[in-house]
């Protein structure tokens, strides 16, 4: 239970699913946690929920937009003021943006990278150079089995989320002489409110529900504290030697090569 004890963390997009799983999984394992989240209301109450779920008073939400490098390095900043260097950085703050390709608009790929790729970027460019300074720190990215994976009628989600498989990459070995380790998670399907309204809002619900089911190798899909406690390994001093890498959460979807 304390395997991030003495830990300073951030995560962004942790009002809810994932990144709010992750951020209860985090303040579970002892360290102190900061949601930075662009609907404060939202991140605010499940900040309680975490500090009444494990009885810590080290975790806050902090207003933040990744689309604004300043917003996050404001968040950066404060959070360091209150809890001291950062030692965990998880950008999971993302969106879907699906569109077909000839008939997107301009917005909605700015849109679509402003979040889940510029965003991302911002956050690594913020805690950088303090991780680089102190020689030590852990990214984790999370990414998507669409980062290797394309499914028609999702353009252009699959190429920001290449973009931040690259990112990863590229950041994980241009700073692993300073012991600061950058990877990435890549989550199949999760039950989070996202896949539910999906579900909902079929026309058979039900029916979509059981098809998807039936696409997964273990006949279920996976739970956000599943992608979570991946991200405990990879903050945690259990990982020291992972780097620049991609651990897929998708219980074999992505191995098959047709249903």
């Amino acid at each position: 239970m304390n395997r991030l004890a003495g830990k300073v963390a951030m995560i962004t997009g942790a009002g809810r699913g994932i990144g709010a799983a992750i951020a209860l999984a985090f303040a579970r394992e002892g360290a102190c946690v900061v949601l930075a989240e662009l609907d404060i209301a939202t991140a605010r109450e499940t900040a309680e929920r975490i500090g009444h779920e494990t009885g810590t008073t080290n975790v806050i939400a902090l207003e933040t937009d990744v689309t604004q490098s300043a917003s996050v390095q404001a968040a950066v900043t404060q959070t360091e003021a209150r809890f001291g260097p950062l030692d965990v950085l998880v950008n999971n703050a993302g969106i879907n943006v699906f569109c077909d390709p000839l008939t997107m608009t301009d917005e909605d790929w700015r849109r679509c990278f402003a979040v889940d790729l510029d965003g991302v970027w911002n956050g690594c460019r913020a805690v950088l150079p303090g991780m680089v300074e102190r020689g030590r720190g852990s990214i984790v990215n999370i990414a998507s089995t669409h980062s290797f994976k394309i499914i028609a009628g999702c353009f252009p989600y699959p190429v920001a989320k290449h973009g931040v498989i690259g990112l990863t990459r590229a950041l994980g070995i241009e700073y692993a002489p300073n012991n600061v380790r950058v990877n990435a998670i890549a989550p199949g399907y999760i039950e989070t409110q996202l896949t539910l309204d999906w579900w909902d809002a079929q026309a058979d619900p039900k029916a979509a529900r059981q098809a998807t089911l039936d696409l997964q190798p273990m006949k279920r899909i996976g739970q956000p504290q599943e992608v979570a406690m991946t991200a405990v390994f990879l903050a945690s001093d259990e990982a020291p030697f992972i780097n620049a890498s991609c651990i897929t959460v998708d219980g074999g979807r992505s191995a098959l090569y047709h249903d």
